[in-house]
């Protein structure tokens, strides 16, 4: 389920302007999709220059772009730490909540985003808005596809398995995994609808990301806007 994007101007300048918070020596965590994949490219011709980072990908996608652009790609059990880590999403709310997940990455995603000491996220103006209204991406086991719907409903959501694109069948996620769009209208209390979805017996990870946003980089026509979690 692609979401809707913005120009890929303001894209490429929300991802090269995150890329600058990248110094020497850091681990960069490498998001996936188009507006990740400008901060990636960025810090390539980073390390062209003589920068030194080692990057952890988010999926197959990020890991194959960082080595094509010459950025060094290790594995998250490989390093002890990850300085900053930079990815896109398909929805920022005012108090930067996210939804995330709409290339069927946000599994892999939320793991290396929220082990980083500074989360930076990259967006165009269309991703922002003062609440959550899009599908919440489900990542399950495929057999629990029956039950995972089920409790979906009885929370309020309508879920729909996202089908794949030139051929027959379900998405299937870098982990082996099928995802559920669940639409549950206006979100009004992120951290709530996060919980219970966590606790859905078969669910491997949900879409909703809360309280790990440090920065979020609107990329626009006439330049970049900064929103921090400190207010600052």
């Amino acid at each position: 389920m692609k979401t809707p994007g913005g120009s890929d101007a303001a894209k490429r300048r929300a991802g090269e302007h995150a890329a600058e918070r990248v110094t020497d020596g850091d681990v960069v965590g490498l998001g996936t999709g188009s507006t990740a994949a400008h901060a990636i490219r960025a810090l390539g011709r980073a390390v062209d220059d003589g920068l030194d980072v080692r990057g952890v990908a988010t999926s197959y996608a990020s890991r194959d772009l960082a080595r094509e652009v010459g950025i060094p790609v290790v594995g998250l059990d490989a390093v002890a730490r990850i300085d900053v880590a930079i990815d896109g999403a398909d929805q920022v709310d005012d108090g930067l909540a996210l939804i995330k997940g709409g290339g069927a990455a946000h599994a892999r995603e939320k793991v290396v985003d929220s082990a980083a000491d500074r989360f930076v996220v990259v967006v165009d103006p269309s991703k922002t808005g003062p609440e959550l209204d899009r599908p919440i991406p489900v990542e399950l086991l495929p057999d629990a596809r029956a039950a995972v719907r089920r409790s979906l409903r009885e929370l309020g959501g309508t879920p729909t398995l996202r089908t794949a694109e030139r051929k027959d069948g379900p998405v299937v996620t870098d982990n082996g995994n099928v995802v559920l769009d669940a639409d549950f209208g206006t979100i009004t209390d992120p951290g709530a609808l996060a919980t219970d979805l966590a606790t859905i017996p078969g669910v491997v990870e949900h879409g909703l990301f809360v309280d790990l946003v440090d920065e979020v980089h609107v990329g626009r026509e006439g330049g970049v806007t900064v929103r921090r979690a400190d207010g600052e």
